[in-house]
């Protein structure tokens, strides 16, 4: 199935963050924090109603992963009482059995009464920094089993998140980009399996470092310096979330972001998942958004990468 421009919604990322809170049980609700666009949008312009993203779903990180198991059944079990039901699609429309493999269960993808404009997503952040890739644990729910996804880099996002005043917290857009960055050390041939506001052959990795520009953007446009407090930022995560390579890690980043910048096909379609999702209220020009992923690179980016190489 290919997305329709009409297939993303246009959503207020705190009217969202709202309906999620006041769902989540309280005990549980420190625990969440919310990742993805809805998070950056949230940080951005929470207080400005005007301001809108473009988006399907409300990404979900239960962290410590020793709790995540258990508030994960608890909300998920919590949300479909309250009349929340599961996400429809060919291949998450029913829970696993028991005798379901962990690496076959559907996601957690759960939508609000009444309502199919956008579903919430829960995830995990990976048992050891060595975990690569994506990895499933099982959630026995009274619906059915679910698997709950990590992958490595997420436990970047929950680096020191920023609480809001609904007692849930958002995730760092700059950790976020990080983690992003970090993913795509180069631009794979993978594409998204449903297209993308009415593209049928959209890049994983196009989209993803699109978001990246993206944060890039509004970080520029709130600050004009903002950028270069980021390879500190960046360098502390990586030494604690990664403390045995943070260095080789460090010194890859942003290969993919500089193959996407010069490769004029993969910037436009990552500018196009931008003006359609995280920057629909203030599409930029091509120009414009190639402009801030080079100070991206050229800030954040390379220095990162060069004071790894220098450590000792």
């Amino acid at each position: 199935m290919v997305d329709d421009g009409h297939a993303l919604a246009a959503v207020s990322p705190a009217d969202v963050l709202r309906e999620i809170a006041d769902a989540v049980p309280t005990d549980c609700r420190e625990l969440l924090i919310v990742i993805g666009s809805l998070a950056v949008g949230y940080h951005y312009f929470a207080e400005q109603a005007e301001m809108v993203v473009r988006t399907k779903d409300a990404d979900c990180l239960l962290s410590p992963r020793g709790k995540a198991v258990d508030a994960g059944i608890e909300i998920t079990n919590r949300l479909i009482a309250r009349g929340w039901s599961v996400r429809g699609g060919a291949d998450w429309a029913k829970p696993g059995t028991a005798t379901t493999p962990d690496d076959e269960l559907p996601a957690v993808r759960l939508q609000p009464p009444g309502s199919s404009e956008w579903f919430i997503e829960l995830l995990t952040v990976p048992d050891s920094p060595a975990d690569e890739g994506r990895r499933w644990v099982r959630l026995r729910t009274e619906r059915g089993d679910f698997g709950l996804c990590s992958f490595r880099f997420l436990s970047l996002t929950d680096y020191k998140p920023i609480q809001t005043q609904l007692g849930i917290s958002v995730a760092r857009p700059e950790m976020m980009a990080l983690a992003n960055l970090l993913e795509h050390p180069q631009i794979g041939a993978q594409v998204m399996s449903a297209g993308f506001a009415g593209r049928p052959e959209i890049k994983r990795g196009n989209k993803d470092l699109g978001r990246v520009v993206a944060i890039a953007s509004l970080a520029l446009a709130a600050d004009e310096d903002a950028l270069l407090d980021w390879p500190a930022q960046w360098r502390d995560a990586l030494q604690t979330r990664f403390p045995e390579d943070w260095q080789g890690i460090a010194e890859r980043v942003g290969s993919g972001l500089e193959e996407l910048l010069h490769s004029e096909t993969d910037l436009e379609q990552a500018l196009h998942t931008c003006v359609y999702g995280l920057l629909t209220s203030r599409p930029p020009t091509l120009d414009e958004f190639r402009a801030a992923g080079q100070r991206l690179l050229a800030e954040a980016a390379k220095p990162l990468a060069n004071s790894a190489k220098a450590a000792p």
